[in-house]
């Protein structure tokens, strides 16, 4: 595991498109979100144990947020010749143990995580209704080992900013996890090489 913050992709950047696969093989595109007042696209995966230190607290999160009409999905997009456990069998079963009332789709191609310039898992990206990123980074400071509280204040301040119809703070924190796990020969420009 490589630790790596986000890129924090430039503010007010549109919505990447996307049409991937959820984990029952039904196609979820970006526009299925079209009409909620925010869409957060989440990079997680199954075996990151940044992911997994925060899975209960963001499944939480999620529901909250979902119940005042926020979209969310989720995207896992590592290379499953090298990370088979993050693949769409695991990932269903993933979603299926926490309970995820959220689409999880796989990127085989990286393609996705390449246009949101994703970098590690997890990461996050808060859109507003005009489909324009208004946050991206972490969900809290909590990290396995530190004694930072799980308790999503970030995400959570920039989803109220949004729903209240203001802009969320322009001081906004990189997420820290696991680096994704590119194919070989795929790495992208705005990442380093892995070792």
């Amino acid at each position: 595991m490589v630790r790596v913050e986000s890129t924090m992709l430039p503010l007010g950047t549109p919505a990447a498109d996307y049409a991937l696969p959820d984990v029952d093989g039904r196609i979820v595109r970006r526009s299925d979100g079209a009409g909620a007042p925010a869409l957060v696209v989440m990079f997680l995966s199954n075996h990151c144990p940044y992911v997994k230190h925060i899975q209960a607290a963001l499944t939480s999160l999620v529901r909250e947020y979902q119940a005042r009409g926020v979209a969310f999905v989720a995207i896992a997009s590592n290379d499953t010749s090298t990370h088979p456990q993050d693949g769409p069998a695991e990932m269903k079963r993933e979603a299926e143990r926490l309970g995820w009332t959220f689409p999880y789709l796989h990127d085989a191609s990286q393609a996705v995580a390449k246009a949101y310039r994703a970098a590690c898992t997890p990461d996050f990206y808060v859109h507003d209704a005009a489909g324009l990123l208004v946050y991206r980074g972490q969900m809290d400071g909590a990290r396995p080992g530190n004694d930072q509280p799980n308790d999503g204040a970030d995400l959570r301040a920039a989803l109220d900013a949004v729903l209240a119809g203001r802009t969320p703070i322009a001081s906004q924190r990189p997420s820290m996890g696991c680096n994704i796990k590119w194919k070989a020969g795929g790495e992208p420009d705005y990442f380093p090489p892995r070792a």
